[in-house]
């Protein structure tokens, strides 16, 4: 393992001194994460503030790391970090009072509509239900995109963290909830539309940005956006049945 001695002086004897290196040595974990989430919220928060949120998340990451585990820390300190600067950009509160009205008219909207009709609902049919034009619905879809961001990041890094690692320092509850809600997301993820799935596993897993989803869909970052929302709207449906 890298700076195994490091890591032993740390975890053995909580040396001070070896916590800050393992701090430096995997900085740029942090500015790995936080680079890609910049690209997103970028127009709302400065990079060096989504570093400085990230570097509680790796802090917090060495903390509760456990050599014996067959995890590398890289991995499990990125979900760390990444959930910490998701919780950061939540409590700063950003996001507009009507985009959150209208984040949670188009969740509604989804929800209704493909209990009702049994299958997944058309552009032309939500936007119907919203009393909208296809044009001011999509407009919509561009306008809600960073706070549907927000909320499946911050689903996934609950599930990823009770996945990959610690799962025993849970209450038993906890990982029942957490089971369930790892297989609720599988089999939501599985219920989207083909170009839908594609963004959440290009965004998500390969973690590839809008505009490099957009050239291997052979389609527009603004395209990419709105089917990224959609994909977040039925999800959500899915969670809250």
């Amino acid at each position: 393992m890298e700076y195994l001695t490091l890591w032993q002086n740390y975890k053995a004897n909580k040396d001070v001194e070896a916590k800050a290196a393992l701090i430096e040595n995997y900085i740029e974990v942090v500015k790995v994460v936080a680079g890609r989430l910049y690209t997103t919220y970028g127009s709302n928060v400065e990079y060096d503030d989504l570093v400085s949120y990230g570097i509680f998340g790796l802090i917090d990451a060495i903390d509760k790391f456990e050599l014996d585990k067959s995890v590398k820390f890289e991995t499990y300190a990125q979900i760390r970090i990444r959930g910490a600067i998701i919780d950061q950009l939540r409590n700063l509160d950003w996001v507009p009072r009507s985009i959150r009205q209208k984040s949670k008219t188009l969740d509604l909207a989804y929800h209704k509509l493909d209990n009702s009709l049994g299958r997944r609902a058309s552009d032309e049919e939500v936007a119907k239900e919203m009393g909208l034009s296809i044009n001011d619905f999509q407009s919509l879809l561009n306008q809600v995109n960073n706070l549907h961001i927000l909320s499946l990041e911050e689903k996934l890094t609950d599930v990823n963290i009770g996945h990959l690692y610690g799962e025993e320092e849970l209450l038993p509850e906890s990982i029942v909830c957490n089971q369930e809600a790892y297989e609720i997301l599988k089999e939501s993820i599985d219920y989207l539309p083909n170009r839908e799935k594609q963004v959440i596993t290009l965004y998500y897993y390969e973690e590839l940005t809008y505009k490099e989803i957009g050239n291997v869909l052979g389609v527009s970052e603004s395209r990419v956006s709105q089917l990224h929302t959609k994909a977040i709207s039925r999800l959500k449906s899915k969670f809250s049945d």
